[in-house]
């Protein structure tokens, strides 16, 4: 079978690999770069287990900037192309997903159309309605960034937006390039998919909120939150999972998802979604007012990026720690070898550790490694676990 996939960034190239074990899979993308790599069995994205899988495995994948080349004689199109939340209409930008659609329907029109990036909750259906006898469904992803290929292999679910025949055979492409076969399987209509997607993210992003508010009240008071998190962990419907203080909740996915999820209530009553948004505002209300406090002339920034093994900063938190800082006056020097720039947002960026830490009066790290544990009193962070 042949499969294309538009996109080839977290999600759209995990996919790819994973389909390409078993089909002949042909990744598009308008960046030239990324397709030589990819081409080249190079990753471009930082994914250990997708760099490995690229340079050693057998996999029937090829790259192209030719939409003619992807599409031609497609059975299946994946389309994975970025969404960004869109703060002036409250909504995701889906521009790309429509263009790729319409260039679909143009080569390959019997083709079953994919969508795997996040789009508003009755998104599939409104394409439906423009593009009649489309057969075009949403499958949500539930990756890591840094780790997207691994959570394809060993998916917690696999969800499609399809009931029927078309559905049921993208779930099993999906299950057949997975390592693990003892996957709960749950195919659904098209709109539930997609709240599935936006409430799940907004679940996190609230669990993730509440333990920050639970080590703000901690730092407030002077508690001890490492004690407080694990007493209140060992309620089993509670756990010892995903409860690691941050920053704030940020990435790619999160923030965006609740805001579209907010946006998708519209008239319907609620109080929590909003709590949930606004509660990550405050969060970071909170942190730069703390660090301010201690009255840096200038306060360093270790590494822009939200998790650790990844190479993407995309709306990560501390770039908003790092923006109101900025507001009342603080000088800032970043340390982000990830980045290729002098400066980033109106300050000096460094790849010289030593001249960074000597530059800094208090470094700031949303998450602690072995460098930033040697930052010693200077150090500044909320971390406790050491992990995502």
């Amino acid at each position: 079978m042949k499969i294309a996939v538009a996109g080839t960034g977290y999600v759209g190239l995990s996919n790819a690999v994973v389909l390409a074990q078993h089909h002949e899979v042909v990744a598009l993308d308008i960046d030239e770069a990324k397709v030589g790599l990819i081409n080249a069995r190079r990753s471009p994205i930082v994914d250990p287990e997708l760099e490995d899988y690229l340079a050693h495995n057998h996999l029937g994948l090829r790259a192209t900037t030719d939409p003619g080349e992807a599409y031609d004689g497609a059975q299946v199109v994946v389309i994975a192309t970025p969404t960004d939340y869109d703060t002036e209409t409250n909504f995701f930008d889906t521009s790309s997903v429509e263009k790729v659609l319409v260039d679909v329907l143009a080569r390959a029109p019997e083709a079953t159309v994919v969508i795997k990036s996040t789009i508003p909750v009755g998104f599939t259906e409104r394409l439906r309605e423009t593009h009649p006898g489309a057969a075009v469904l949403f499958s949500p992803e539930f990756l890591r960034e840094g780790r997207a290929l691994h959570d394809n292999l060993h998916p917690s679910r696999i969800i499609v937006g399809d009931t029927g025949q078309r559905g049921r055979m993208f779930a099993d492409l999906l299950l057949e390039g997975a390592v693990d076969k003892d996957v709960p399987v749950l195919l659904t209509g098209s709109t539930e998919a997609e709240a599935i997607k936006l409430f799940a993210n907004t679940y996190l992003a609230m669990r993730v909120a509440y333990f920050n508010e639970l080590d703000t009240y901690a730092a407030t008071r002077g508690l001890d939150t490492r004690q407080i998190i694990e007493g209140v962990g060992l309620d089993p419907r509670i756990g010892d999972h995903y409860n690691n203080p941050s920053f704030g909740y940020g990435g790619y996915c999160l923030p965006k998802d609740t805001r579209q999820l907010l946006a998708n209530y519209g008239d319907v009553p609620q109080t929590l979604i909003t709590a949930i948004v606004d509660a990550n505002t405050t969060r970071m209300d909170f942190i730069a007012a703390d660090i301010h406090e201690r009255r840096p002339a200038t306060v360093g920034i270790y590494r822009l990026i939200m998790k650790a093994g990844s190479d993407n900063f995309r709306a990560s938190s501390i770039q908003g720690v790092m923006s109101r800082l900025q507001a009342r006056g603080t000088e800032i020097v970043i340390y982000e070898p990830a980045l290729d720039a002098d400066t980033f947002q109106g300050a000096r960026v460094t790849d010289d550790l030593a001249e960074f830490t000597a530059a800094a009066d208090v470094i700031i790290a949303n998450r602690l490694d072995e460098t930033a544990a040697t930052f010693g009193d200077k150090l500044y962070t909320r971390d406790l676990y050491s992990r995502d």
